[in-house]
């Protein structure tokens, strides 16, 4: 045991509570005949909660924890910690890139030694702990050697590297049983067209993934392999910007049911899109696979990976969720990290509370509105005419057939009302 949350007694479920406390999370209580555990599979992010130093480009780090070090001994620490706080908010799952939890050694055989030492540890934690892990994923992108990507770099040396470290990972999650495995692509992309090969570039992109989706098979890893969309943010211009670039991407390397997506609420609207757009649009594409939770500044534009705090964006996010059928490898990973001015332990504690309690709020209000199916009920009624007669026939036509039909007058439209303002309305009953 640590004393880092000696003064912080485990979470409960506990509305009327002035102390910490769930006021809207309660696992066990029943929603649509699952309890809200086994829908939300709440899971933490080892990186911002226990590896990120509290900086930012215009500031040095804030926080100073006492795990923080290149030391074998400081990151058996750091895992004690992690668990702790994992049993402190009892949740189901935790996530980790390998440069979380290792220190990095002066040669690849060096971090790989140091990484399979502290999965062994992770994995005698895991014995005495409920907390299971939701997916791993390689850091191919703080490292200087990444900074012209991994899968894409110029340099064949950097993919064979990128390539060694996507497999250990790999090796790793299945040892742990890991539900899934993401690759996260944060180099992946370019910054100006007069030192780029797009055509080069894409290929070896493509054929990276198809090895991971290759080595997955041959050690019979039965995870689901995601996918995570990351626009603009180190560069401009990213291969897997958002869902529909990345599905495009699928298709043409023959991916498409292989692989999943994971999709992060800041990346969505870093892309010019809504949350609930991008969970739609990979559900309507069958892609849809596990979610980061979190929220960004608006008023600053970039990726601030806040904790959630608004509700009905939330709700609208679980909406579209739970019309995909919910999570069944996925979850709910809260890739939120304090902010520079949060110090202490307790602020670590209360920012993933409050961050369920926001989701368990969204979840309870979007199951609501589709048990209530007015807005559903809307939605069909709004596109019963291609389920006419006439409607089917217009899809097995052709352009001159349909032209003389109009042109006869017995198709003659009248627009109709989208009534989106009472559809907000009817949202805002629940939220």
């Amino acid at each position: 045991m640590t004393d880092f949350f000696k003064d912080i007694s485990p979470l409960a479920y506990a509305p009327d509570s002035t102390d910490l406390a769930f006021r809207h999370y309660n696992p066990d209580e029943v929603i649509a005949g699952k309890r809200m555990e086994d829908h939300l599979r709440f899971g933490v992010a080892y990186w911002h909660s226990f590896a990120w130093p509290g900086g930012d480009p215009f500031g040095a780090e804030t926080f100073e924890r006492p795990w923080f070090g290149d030391t074998m001994d400081l990151a058996r620490m750091k895992a004690d910690v992690a668990f702790e706080m994992f049993d402190l908010l009892n949740v189901p799952f935790f996530c980790w890139h390998d440069a979380d939890i290792r220190p990095e050694g002066d040669s690849f055989a060096e971090s790989q030694r140091n990484f399979e030492e502290i999965i062994d540890y992770f994995g005698t934690k895991m014995e005495s702990s409920r907390t299971k892990l939701l997916w791993g994923t390689a850091n191919l992108f703080s490292h200087r050697r990444f900074m012209s990507g991994a899968a894409t770099n110029p340099d064949p040396e950097i993919f064979a590297w990128s390539a060694a470290t996507v497999k250990n990972c790999m090796d790793a999650t299945h040892k742990l049983n890991g539900e899934n495995y993401v690759l996260w692509g944060g180099r992946e992309g370019y910054e100006t067209l007069l030192n780029t090969d797009l055509k080069r570039e894409r290929q070896q992109a493509g054929r990276f993934l198809q090895m991971a989706v290759e080595y997955k098979h041959k050690i019979g890893f039965k995870g689901a392999i995601l996918v995570e969309p990351k626009p603009q943010e180190p560069s401009k211009h990213q291969y897997d910007f958002d869902v529909a670039t990345v599905y495009g991407f699928l298709k043409e390397f023959g991916l498409e049911g292989e692989v999943q997506m994971n999709i992060e609420q800041g990346h969505a609207i870093l892309a010019g899109h809504s949350f609930e757009h991008e969970l739609a649009l990979a559900s309507s594409l069958g892609i849809f696979g596990s979610i980061d939770m979190n929220r960004n500044d608006y008023q600053s534009g970039w990726d601030t990976d806040q904790f959630p705090n608004n509700v009905p964006e939330v709700a609208l996010a679980y909406y579209e969720v739970i019309k995909a059928g919910g999570f069944t490898k996925g979850g709910t990973n809260f890739d939120s990290k304090l902010r520079r001015q949060s110090l202490d332990p307790v602020d670590l504690i209360a920012a993933h509370a409050g961050a369920m309690d926001v989701c368990a709020r969204g979840f309870k209000a979007a199951a609501a509105m589709l048990e209530d199916g007015t807005l559903e009920e809307m939605r069909t009624a709004r596109y019963a005419g291609w389920d006419s007669a006439g409607g089917k026939a217009l899809l097995d036509s052709d352009l001159a057939t349909i032209a003389a039909q109009v042109a006869a007058g017995s198709i003659n439209p009248q627009p109709r009302s989208g009534r989106q303002e009472i559809l907000e309305n009817i949202v805002n009953r629940f939220v």
